[in-house]
């Protein structure tokens, strides 16, 4: 539920005047009204909708709305649903006591003044809205600390891998020729593994300082985020296919160092996406300052993405597009999804902050 979506309000009586005038005094709420001229009327609304307010008759036939509010109570949904009470008698304390012990919130007596009842049923209205809103934060939350633990899994078992298949064949090749210089050999056979041995040691240091880079940067720290763009950007191009261009607003200063590291993963993650699904030959990456704000756009001429994705519905993204998204939040940004022709576009608003003034700026 979001912040400005509708309610529903439940309006209980078995006069259908009453209802009506309900309906004209809470009309301006902008909420859903609900009529039920019983208490089981009541009952079946209550079963089919998801309710925020009942407000209902005290005095009703078959069913009271003592009764009632006590038959609402004892279901588990409806344990923290508000009601309240209409009267058109002065109920004394223990009538009053019996309500609030039945499940009441609060009571308004008869004539109602339209004032009181408005402003009583919009403060239940936007409690249960927030509660609900509360709710699905949480819940968004749960799903994202699932997918982020998913995520370090994959990425422990991708360097694990790296690690195995790459570095760790090399190391055995290496120990394989040591062995060999070990064995009785003529001196230039010994010089030339030797030489087979130095080769397979520098292979196995850049495949170490490339795993290294990857996971961080180190021009990020040293030179900045346009410098670590620009590297990444070239090693992605060559290991992918992928032409990848890149553009920086000239006057663009340093940002503070969270701030670039997140802008650096958000960038990486969505090449990603363009090289696991958009089966695109090109991808342009902008990163500019507008009206205080760092605007991030990564574009490729891919395949496209679903109009369910691009809306960012729950249950149609990823964990990489999570990930971004929550990555921009963190930094009171938001992330951006539309579908262009040809290709997708992803946009990234976050609010600037630099870290050092423009006199020490290091611009590479």
């Amino acid at each position: 539920m979001s912040a400005h979506e509708k309610v529903n309000i439940l309006m209980v009586d078995d006069q259908p005047a009453k209802l009506l005038s309900y309906e004209v005094i809470l009309a301006e709420l902008g909420e859903n009204l609900i009529k039920a001229a019983s208490g089981r009327e009541a009952l079946d609304c209550l079963l089919k909708n998801d309710i925020a307010v009942v407000l209902m008759d005290v005095s009703m036939p078959e069913l009271d709305g003592f009764e009632l509010a006590q038959m609402i109570r004892q279901h588990p949904r409806f344990q923290q649903t508000a009601i309240i009470f209409i009267s058109a008698v002065r109920l004394t304390d223990l009538d009053q006591l019996q309500g609030y012990q039945r499940g009441a919130v609060d009571y308004i007596s008869v004539p109602v003044v339209p004032e009181l009842l408005r402003a009583k049923v919009s403060v239940f209205a936007e409690l249960h809205r927030k509660a609900r809103l509360l709710e699905k934060l949480n819940n968004d939350l749960r799903q994202l600390s699932g997918r982020l633990l998913t995520m370090q899994d994959e990425e422990r078992r991708r360097i694990a891998r790296e690690l195995h298949d790459g570095l760790g064949q090399e190391l055995v090749a290496v120990k394989i020729l040591l062995h060999r210089i070990l064995q009785p050999n003529p001196d230039e056979v010994r010089a030339q593994i030797g030489g087979e041995a130095a080769d397979t040691i520098d292979r196995a240091i850049q495949q170490i300082r490339s795993i290294s880079h990857l996971l961080h940067p180190p021009l990020l720290d040293e030179v900045g985020l346009r410098s670590a763009l620009r590297w990444y950007l070239e090693g992605f191009s060559q290991r992918c296919g992928i032409e990848t261009l890149l553009e920086v607003q000239p006057d663009l200063p340093r940002l503070t160092s969270e701030l670039e590291t997140a802008i650096f993963r958000i960038i990486q993650e969505a090449l990603s996406n363009v090289f696991r699904h958009a089966e695109a030959r090109k991808a342009w990456v902008t990163l500019g300052l507008q009206d205080s704000k760092v605007i991030v756009t990564v574009r490729d001429d891919g395949r496209g993405i679903r109009e369910q994705v691009a809306e960012l519905q729950p249950g149609s993204i990823g964990i990489g597009i999570g990930g971004m998204r929550q990555r921009a939040k963190e930094f009171g940004g938001e992330l951006r999804l539309a579908a262009v022709d040809p290709g997708t576009l992803v946009e990234i608003v976050i609010p600037c902050r630099t870290s050092v003034p423009e006199e020490a700026r290091v611009t590479v």
